[in-house]
């Protein structure tokens, strides 16, 4: 995986790793980093777009832990 030049969202990219989701680098708008999918196969739909540039790097980096909380495989 590439680095994300914020240090907050690059963060919040390693910890959705951790907890078993897959980063996706690149995307189809310029501004899209790349996305990160639930590991869970039964768990499809369950995606986020990690923005380049966005407004407030933090609030990004927060949304991105947010989504990867309730989801993630090692809950039982």
């Amino acid at each position: 995986m590439k680095a994300h030049p914020n240090k907050h969202i690059h963060a919040a990219i390693e910890y959705a790793i951790s907890k078993g989701w897959h980063f996706v680098g690149g995307g189809s708008s310029s501004h899209c980093f790349g996305r990160i999918r639930c590991g869970i196969p039964a768990h499809r739909e369950h995606m986020m777009s990690i923005w380049s540039t966005p407004r407030n790097p933090e609030n990004h980096a927060a949304q991105i832990v947010r989504r990867v909380e309730p989801c993630s495989p090692d809950k039982p």
